[in-house]
């Protein structure tokens, strides 16, 4: 089948303007949705095939975000749906700008105590534990295959238990965290502490390094885009791990508290609210540590096209 960048330049307006046709026969709303779709996809499309310098590379996500949130706007405005069912964009702005002090609150709870302190405890003991790993055989054989049943037991089942044993404050969200972030993290820094080559380790035996001097100037900078691997996985199941944890339990303040409440009161805007405040921690997070990445790894080739 033919992309459809394979398509003669004047083929793909047609097709714009036969599926819009298509879809004001049928609806007249349907043919609306489409054509804000078709017209925002020809603005993105020209824009990447212009160039791709800095602010084209911003500016087409940012059109494309903005685009998926029109589309949305107008399917609720147009189709009258039920803000049970799914609250426009415009109410959940405006609820969100509402509660901006709870919504603060609940956010230092849940990112900056849990998931946050969580992350750095989880993936700090990961760190020294792979380099133990890598310095025992033993532990090699004998910790990965436990490490590997402890990542198996579902979320689910693990936060009640962490929950009552550290009780309702953050230090049982920051429990939860580390037992979800701990295992994906070893097995990146276990798999970084092996990418040196043969030649390069019989090199520094050769030059008679300690294991500590081969270890610094070239295992572990070596491990550190598998390092960084590990760290960017952990950054979402780090805001994941911490707001589940808080609907087994938590005090009147919290992430998971906030959506669990809202629920069950219908408030779907505050819901969203919180979704929304969760999925902008959880990108920025995920971005600065991209950041660091590519001013410690430039040399990568991974980093080099960037």
């Amino acid at each position: 089948m033919r992309s459809l960048s394979a398509l003669p330049p004047w083929s793909l307006p047609a097709l714009g303007a036969a599926l819009i046709a298509l879809g004001l026969l049928l609806d007249w709303r349907l043919g609306a949705i489409l054509a804000l779709w078709l017209g925002a996809w020809a603005v993105n499309a020209l824009l990447s095939n212009v160039g791709r310098g800095g602010g084209v590379r911003f500016l087409v996500p940012v059109i494309f975000g903005a685009t998926l949130l029109g589309l949305w706007e107008a399917a609720v405005r147009l189709y009258d749906i039920s803000p049970i069912i799914l609250p426009a964009p415009s109410v959940i702005a405006a609820t969100f700008a509402e509660n901006t002090s709870t919504l603060w609150a609940d956010f230092r709870q849940t990112i900056l105590k849990g998931a946050l302190s969580g992350y750095a405890i989880g993936c700090g003991a990961a760190f020294l534990t792979a380099i133990a790993i890598d310095r025992s055989p033993f532990l090699q054989r004998g910790l990965l295959p436990v490490g590997n049943f402890i990542a198996a037991l579902p979320i689910v089942g693990t936060a009640p238990i962490l929950v009552m044993w550290f009780g309702f404050g953050w230090q049982s969200k920051a429990a939860v965290v580390v037992a979800m972030v701990f295992f994906p993290m070893l097995v990146n820094c276990v798999q970084g502490l092996k990418a040196a080559d043969a030649m390069q380790r019989d090199l520094m035996h050769t030059y008679a390094a300690s294991y500590w001097q081969s270890l610094m100037k070239l295992r572990l900078p070596t491990a550190l885009p598998f390092i960084f691997n590990g760290l960017k996985i952990c950054t979402t199941l780090a805001l994941i791990g911490a707001i589940v944890a808080e609907f087994f339990g938590s005090p009147v303040v919290g992430m998971g508290f906030r959506i669990k409440i809202e629920v069950g009161r219908l408030a779907m805007d505050m819901v969203w609210a919180s979704i929304a405040v969760a999925a902008m921690a959880g990108t920025a997070f995920y971005g600065l540590v991209a950041l660091v990445e590519r001013r410690l790894t430039f040399w990568h080739p991974s980093q080099r096209g960037s």
